[in-house]
């Protein structure tokens, strides 16, 4: 498969990894443990945005990508979406640790791993062995947007605002 468009179906059999957050292990230096989050069943039922990045901690994804997610979550999540997630190749331990680095608390904003980053292996988005850098709106298992960035670095199509213009 080469990406995924508008009208797409969200593919079957797609399995993300996460720590949820708890109260207890509020504290970046807290571990809890991974949980499976089979995507593709918990997308049929929900509005979801879902923005991917080469990496949790980077520069370009912790300066550029992320904070329009967090400062907009609000916003995205009054236009009906119920999840929105950030994927990455990192394992769900990184993922959760980034999350509370950036005072994320609750599930406002899910910190997902792309275990293996099988899921951007079979869409062919990809940024070498990392997950590239892309957004999807998913609505009850319908794509109604996806877009990759063409240019390593650059956060336009799959950043905050181009997300919440679509929605």
């Amino acid at each position: 498969m080469s990406g995924l468009k508008a009208g797409d179906s969200f593919p079957e059999g797609v399995v993300f990894s996460y720590v949820p957050y708890t109260e207890e292990k509020s504290s970046i230096t807290s571990c809890g443990f991974p949980q499976n989050y089979d995507a593709s069943k918990e997308f049929a039922s929900k509005k979801v945005v879902l923005f991917a990045v080469p990496g949790a901690f980077t520069p370009g994804c912790s300066a550029r990508h992320l904070p329009g997610f967090i400062d907009n979550v609000s916003k995205i999540k009054s236009k009906g979406v119920d999840l929105v997630i950030a994927l990455a190749y990192n394992d769900a331990w990184v993922m959760s640790a980034w999350g509370k680095a950036n005072g994320i608390k609750g599930d406002d904003l899910l910190f997902m791993t792309d275990t293996g980053v099988n899921f951007s292996k079979t869409i062919g988005w990809t940024a070498g062995e990392r997950t590239g850098r892309y957004a999807l709106i998913i609505d009850h298992g319908k794509i109604l947007y996806a877009e990759k960035e063409s240019t390593p670095g650059e956060v336009s199509v799959s950043g905050a605002d181009a997300v919440l213009a679509k929605l």
